[in-house]
C-alpha cells in the first residue's frame, strides 16, 4: 500500500476527510517551497499537490497563472520541482506528494526518465491535466511500473461513459472539478456536487476529492460532508501572493489550520 492509499485508509479509520492543498513549486520563490510544504503538513494537510510551473496553464485561472509566472521568472523547471520533492523527503517520509501540471514538461523529459526520477525523489502521484484517458494507457503503465498513481480529473460535463474509462486507469484518488471553467471560479452548487458524486461512485471506487470554488472553512466543511477529500488551490495562492515574504509561512499556516478545523467539525 503506497502513501496515498495509506493516508486515505488511516483517515477513513478515524472518520476524517483529507485536506489537500495546492501550491505552485517556486512561488513566490524557490527558496520557500520546501519550507512551505512542511508548513502545510504541520498545519493539518494530508496530501500535497505541487504544481509544476508552465507557461500556458490552460485549466488555471488568473491567480494560479500568476503563480506559474512568478516561478518561471526564477527559471523553475520540472527537474527543479523533483529536486524540491527530494529535499522535502529528507525529513518527511509519510506525506503523499502529487505533482500537478501539463504534458509538455513531461514529454520534453520523456515518460521513462520522468517516472524513474519521480519515483527516486519520492513522488506518489501525478495529475497531468491535458492527458485524456483515451490517449494515455502507455503513460499510466509507465507510472504503474514506478509505483506512482495516475490521478485523473472529472468535471460536471464529463459523460458517464468516460467514468468507465477513468475507472480503469485512475489510481490514488479522483479530482472532481466542481465547477465549469478555470481554477478560482466561484458559485459552488453543493446539490450539483452531491448528484455528480453519486453518479461517479457508481463506476469508481477509489476516493474522490473535490476542488474549485472552495475558499473558506464553511465551504470546506460542506464539501467534506460529500467527498473523501477537499482540495484548495487558488485561495492558498492568494494568501501567498498577498503576504509579505517574511509572513508567507505563518499566514498560509493559519489558513490551513482554519480549513482543517472546519473540516474536522463535521
Amino acid at each position: 500500500m503506497n502513501r496515498i492509499a495509506q493516508t486515505f485508509a488511516s483517515l477513513q479509520a478515524d472518520n476524517k476527510k483529507a485536506l489537500i492543498p495546492f501550491i505552485t513549486a517556486g512561488d513566490p520563490d524557490p527558496s520557500l517551497t520546501v519550507n512551505l510544504m512542511h508548513q502545510l503538513v504541520e498545519s493539518g494537510s494530508d496530501i500535497i499537490e505541487l504544481g509544476v510551473p508552465f507557461s500556458d496553464p490552460m485549466a488555471d485561472g488568473p491567480t494560479i497563472q500568476r503563480s506559474s509566472e512568478r516561478a518561471l521568472k526564477h527559471n523553475v523547471s520540472l527537474n527543479d520541482v523533483l529536486d524540491m520533492v527530494s529535499a522535502f523527503r529528507e525529513t518527511n517520509g509519510h506525506t503523499p506528494v502529487v505533482l500537478m501540471g501539463y504534458a509538455n514538461p513531461v514529454e520534453a523529459m520523456g515518460y521513462q526518465k520522468f517516472a524513474a526520477k519521480a519515483k527516486k525523489c519520492g513522488v506518489d502521484g501525478v495529475l497531468t491535466v491535458d492527458y485524456p484517458p483515451e490517449e494515455c494507457e502507455e503513460w499510466v503503465k509507465c507510472l504503474d511500473q514506478n509505483a506512482i498513481d495516475a490521478i485523473f480529473l472529472l468535471s460536471p460535463t464529463t459523460l458517464k461513459q468516460r467514468f468507465q474509462q477513468v475507472a480503469k486507469l485512475a489510481r490514488g484518488y479522483i479530482y472532481y472539478v466542481s465547477l465549469k471553467g478555470v481554477t478560482g471560479a466561484s458559485h459552488l452548487d453543493l446539490s450539483d456536487v452531491k448528484n455528480m458524486l453519486t453518479q461517479i461512485r457508481e463506476s469508481i471506487t477509489i476516493p474522490i476529492g473535490v476542488g474549485f470554488g472552495i475558499r473558506d472553512g464553511e465551504t470546506a466543511k460542506a464539501v467534506s460532508e460529500l467527498a473523501d477529500a477537499v482540495v484548495v488551490g487558488s485561495r492558498i495562492i492568494e494568501e501567498i501572493e498577498q503576504s509579505p515574504h517574511t509572513e508567507v509561512l505563518s499566514n498560509v499556516g493559519h489558513l490551513i489550520e482554519s480549513l482543517r478545523k472546519a473540516i474536522d467539525e463535521r
